[in-house]
This record gives C-alpha cells, sequence and structure tokens, in this order.
C-alpha cells in the first residue's frame, strides 16, 4: 500500500467532493482538515505503516479516518473516466495500534461501496505488497480477489529495491 501512482486518465481523491462524509460500521470517513496532516504524518512515519507506505506530498486527497472523532489513518481513492475501462482504485494506512480490530476492513467496504453505489463504478482494484499478508487477508474480507502478481511494481523507499504487488479487484455483485 503506497501513495497511487497514476499513468491513466484518472480523477483522484475526493477534492471535488470536500463534503462527503461516508459513515462506515464503526469508522466515519470525512475530508482531511489541516488540522489533521500532524497526526497523519505521525501515523505514515510509524515503522508498520512506513513498511508499506511512502509520506504522501500531502493529503487533501484523502479522507481522513475517524473513529470515535480520532484520526487514525486515511485513505484514497481513484477514478478511471476512460469510459473503456472505467473502474475504481483504493489505498488505505491504518495507525498500527489499531491493525487487526477490523477498522481497515469497515474502510475498504465503506469506500468500495460509495464507489459502486454512489459513483456507478462496477469494478475496484487494490494492490498491497505481496509481502503484506495483513492487508491481504483484510481486502480478501471485503470481497476482493487475487488476479495476479505485479512484479518489481513499487519501489520500496527505505531500501530502493523493487517489490512485487498483488493485483487484487472486486466486482460489484461480489462485495460482501
Amino acid at each position: 500500500m503506497r501513495a497511487h501512482r497514476s499513468c491513466c486518465i484518472r480523477r483522484r481523491g475526493l477534492g471535488h467532493n470536500a463534503g462527503v462524509e461516508l459513515n462506515g460500521e464503526k469508522v466515519l470517513l470525512r475530508p482531511v482538515l489541516d488540522s489533521d496532516v500532524k497526526k497523519l504524518d505521525k501515523i505514515v512515519r510509524e515503522p508498520e505503516v512506513a513498511a508499506w507506505w511512502s509520506t504522501p506530498d500531502d493529503y487533501e486527497e484523502m479522507l481522513a479516518i475517524t473513529l470515535d472523532g480520532e484520526v487514525i489513518g486515511a485513505v484514497q481513492y481513484e477514478e478511471e473516466e476512460d469510459p473503456e475501462f472505467r473502474h475504481a482504485g483504493i489505498d488505505i494506512f491504518l495507525t498500527a495500534s489499531r491493525h487487526g480490530l477490523g477498522l481497515g476492513t469497515d474502510t475498504v467496504r465503506t469506500v468500495a461501496r460509495w464507489l459502486i453505489d454512489e459513483r456507478g463504478h462496477h469494478r475496484i482494484t487494490i494492490d498491497p505488497a505481496v509481502a503484506n499478508a495483513g492487508a491481504i487477508r483484510s481486502y480478501s474480507k471485503v470481497g476482493f480477489k487475487p488476479v495476479g502478481v505485479m512484479r518489481s511494481y513499487a519501489r520500496d523507499h527505505t531500501s530502493g529495491v523493487w517489490q512485487d504487488a498483488l493485483l487484487m479487484d472486486l466486482l460489484a455483485e461480489e462485495l460482501v
């Protein structure tokens, strides 16, 4: 899970939907406020998060993941606008102290449901590092299925070594 790279025509983030709030079963997703940036910078630098994410240039195209009013991470999405290839992608990071509690799963499910029901997407992708077993388990609980390994997909920002990623996708009717 890293800040998304873009090679195609895409509409990214929620900047164009600044008033959007999405309620999950446990989490509330809302636009990132200036007052959230310090907390998000701290989270993305936690060793367990930094292993998979590089620090974003900014957070304005993300939604803050909040639990009981506390910012615990961020999620972003991207949309392919070409009608022949229309789909969306999701990326997420969550503070290590909240891993394993179902909050990432709730977040991904909430964003996926919104992308399908409100934005009209039939397919959503996500691309965790092959070694990120926790993320892969979480996404599988939402209904994402492995498509294939993208070899040498992303350069590790600390070691410089190219790492493989698992391309996973979810069709609208598979959302759990």
